[in-house]
């Protein structure tokens, strides 16, 4: 079996999309997809994701996104820009300045100019706030620490034991450390659940460290980001420091290479 793919990297965070407006990719097949995101045996990425068709006239394509260890998985905020830009490039969206898809987290507004997407992420209405830590789901559930020297944190080994611990069983969680450089400046690093390492990158990652560090000084509601991939930008609005919307991940979304590979699996 022979299967056509592209490959596409938001900040570094590196997906395998495939156009499955036809319905032919066996999306059940855990094996065949991590088998693909194998960076040693298959093409590689941190997930893979299918363009598929949607009902709805008003909503454009349904977005489908599965973790490399073959798993449909949670919201990809990053998975999210990269296949609105191949969305567009493979024109599935027409002549819009802005188009609609619904994802497993629900309907997502989205921009394209020039390699740079705009992507209006989920509303989010609760935060938990500890004595170390803030938890909140962006479309995925991550948990966020502040601190002063992101690069000397071992962040696998300290990502590990918080995502595997008693208090976010059984789903797990991801797991981010923040350092703040200025007001409106963070850096950010993250382990991802279902990847179970560190990525270049992480969109909902970054909205919930804008958010929590929003929490922690009450002052800026619009971020530069920092991540190993490149820089993000974060910005949102909120209602009472409780309900927080019109939250928009920015970034370049950028088109790799695209291929042909036999996959008997």
């Amino acid at each position: 079996m022979n299967i056509s793919f592209y490959k596409y990297q938001g900040t570094g965070n590196d997906f395998v999309i495939i156009d499955n407006r036809d319905g032919h990719f066996d999306s059940k097949n855990v094996k065949l997809v991590n088998f693909l995101c194998d960076r040693r045996f298959g093409i590689g990425a941190d997930g893979l994701m299918l363009l598929e068709s949607n009902a709805d006239a008003n909503i454009d394509f349904t977005m489908r996104y599965y973790n490399s260890d073959g798993n449909e998985a949670s919201m990809c905020g990053n998975g999210g820009r990269c296949i609105a830009a191949f969305a567009v490039h493979q024109d599935a969206v027409g002549n819009k300045d802005k188009f609609y898809f619904d994802a497993v987290d629900g309907l997502h507004e989205a921009s394209y100019n020039n390699g740079i997407v705009s992507l209006k992420m989920t509303n989010v209405d609760h935060i938990t706030e500890a004595e170390n830590h803030y938890f909140l789901d962006t479309g995925s559930p991550h948990y966020i620490s502040h601190q002063n020297k992101v690069d000397e944190t071992d962040i696998v080994n300290y990502g590990r034991e918080i995502r595997y611990s008693e208090a976010f069983k059984p789903g797990g969680t991801n797991v981010n450390i923040v350092q703040e450089i200025a007001a409106d400046h963070i850096r950010v690093r993250t382990y991802e659940r279902g990847v179970e390492d560190e990525t270049l990158s992480c969109g909902t990652g970054v909205v919930a460290s804008a958010i929590a560090t929003y929490m922690k000084n009450k002052e800026c509601m619009d971020f530069n980001i920092d991540v190993k991939g490149g820089r993000l930008n974060v910005s949102f609005t909120t209602e009472n420091d409780k309900n927080f919307s019109e939250i928009w991940l920015t970034g370049a979304a950028t088109f790799v290479f695209k291929g042909e590979i036999e996959a008997n699996i």
